[in-house]
């Protein structure tokens, strides 16, 4: 099905080639002036740009300048040499690795998927600038039309602003295992940046014209977007689509002052970015904790992921699978909390996800509990049913099935839903579910 393109949409476009290329909302942490060896000849047409776009966004966004952007340009090279330290510097290894295991286990990529190799390859293509807070720094791309990047750097600038008066840098380092919360904040800055962007473009048709000229001119290739594994492309898209459909929302209701008094009361999960009127209410999210599965599953078993994923990983975890979106979505919809974990047996290579989430009513915990169920079947094509264990009402209560990746056992207990997804063929299923239950009263 074809879409009217709009001025949002082509600034969705470019702001993410933008933004990706310091992986993260927080810009480059890697000093990047400090790596440049030479003054770029393009670096004064940048300079003089920054301040006349500066001027204006500050003007639109409401948030005075309080201190200059040092900016200029930089080659492909420069700012590859920039996101590719970055990446190394707030990535582990083993945390990408993780990553890669948890989204092939669920089904989200495919076998031979290599995260961090794509990641490489994708913010390779995507490099077009960044804004840096531990350098209070801007960079635009040397190879890039300036005039069709105007739009972008109403961007990057407003990330400036927003850091001058809100401090990018305390979400440097996020607590780990809050994914979800990282992600709602995420999409606060991009959204927020996004809008300003937005208004920007609007204030002259030209503006329009100039993106959609550089965009046709080959200044934004989108060739690994388009193959990144989808649950990967959604979630990168995320803080600049959902977010910037949240910020249309606290605008709508309070203006730019209600969008900047979000960043001391920040949206707290992707269920109050999905649904603005949640975080309105101050709908919290429930904590939810996992007892450590290993010593359970025996020896060589350790944990090596625990994180959650929020109503926007649950709507992704069955939207791979399930054919009608809308179907995914609204079983999402009743999320409360969560929390997952992933498990990995060194010597044989096994690997095992459990689950446990709290919905928000018991026909929100049936409807993801059946949902679920058919997003295995299909995930699990092939598969053994195991109708012994679960005929009759139990059906409703607990689901178990026996794939060649291990059992998968899915369990509904009031508002609550537990999942062990790759169970092995000797593991004591019965002290599993009993041991994933054991924080629930």
């Amino acid at each position: 099905m074809s879409k009217k393109i709009t001025p949002l949409m082509l600034a969705q476009v470019l702001l993410l080639a933008a933004s990706l290329a310091s992986i993260g909302w927080f810009g480059a942490q890697t000093g990047a002036a400090q790596t440049a060896t030479a003054v770029n000849p393009k670096s004064a047409a940048v300079v003089s740009a920054t301040a006349e776009v500066l001027r204006e966004t500050s003007e639109l966004r409401g948030l005075s300048i309080l201190r200059s952007v040092r900016s200029g340009a930089q080659s492909r090279d420069e700012i590859e040499r920039v996101i590719i330290k970055n990446l190394n510097d707030t990535s582990t290894p083993e945390e990408l690795r993780a990553s890669e295991i948890a989204m092939k286990k669920l089904g989200l990529a495919p076998s031979n998927f290599r995260y961090r190799e794509f990641i490489v390859k994708l913010l390779g293509e995507q490099v077009a600038g960044y804004y840096d807070p531990k350098t209070q720094e801007f960079y635009l791309a040397d190879w890039i039309d300036l005039d069709g990047q105007k739009p972008v750097m109403a961007h990057e600038l407003t990330h400036a602003l927003q850091d001058q008066h809100f401090n990018l840098r305390r979400f440097e380092k996020w607590p780990k295992g809050d994914s979800d919360a990282e992600l709602a904040a995420h999409a606060l800055v991009e959204g927020d940046a996004t809008l300003a962007m937005t208004h920007y473009v609007l204030r002259s048709p030209l503006r329009a014209l100039a993106m959609m000229k550089s965009m046709s001119s080959g200044g934004v290739a989108t060739e690994q977007l388009d193959r990144a594994p989808r649950a990967l492309r959604e979630s990168l898209l995320f803080p600049y689509e959902q977010g910037t459909t949240w910020a249309t929302q606290v605008y709508k209701r309070g203006g730019w002052k209600l969008i900047s008094e979000s960043f001391s009361n920040l949206p707290q999960s992707t269920e109050q970015i999905l649904h603005p009127e949640k975080y309105f209410a101050g709908e919290a999210p429930v904590k939810v904790e996992l007892t450590n599965l290993a010593q359970v599953l025996g020896a060589g078993w350790r944990r090596t992921d625990y994180d959650v994923n929020g109503e926007w990983g649950c709507y992704l975890i069955l939207n791979q699978f399930l054919v009608v979106e809308a179907e995914a979505k609204q079983a999402a919809a009743g999320w409360g909390g969560d929390r997952y974990a992933l498990y990995e047996n060194a010597r044989t290579g096994a690997n095992m996800i459990a689950q446990l989430s709290a919905w928000d009513t018991e026909t929100d915990a049936r409807e993801f509990f059946d949902a679920y169920a058919k997003r295995t079947a299909r995930r699990y094509k092939g598969s053994l049913f195991d109708e012994n264990r679960v005929d009759g009402v139990a059906a409703q209560m607990r689901r178990e099935w026996r794939t060649q990746d291990g059992a998968v056992i899915l369990e509904r207990r009031g508002k609550h839903v537990a999942i062990l997804e790759g169970v092995p063929a000797k593991a004591d299923v019965s002290k599993l579910t009993k041991a994933i239950w054991r924080n629930i009263i």
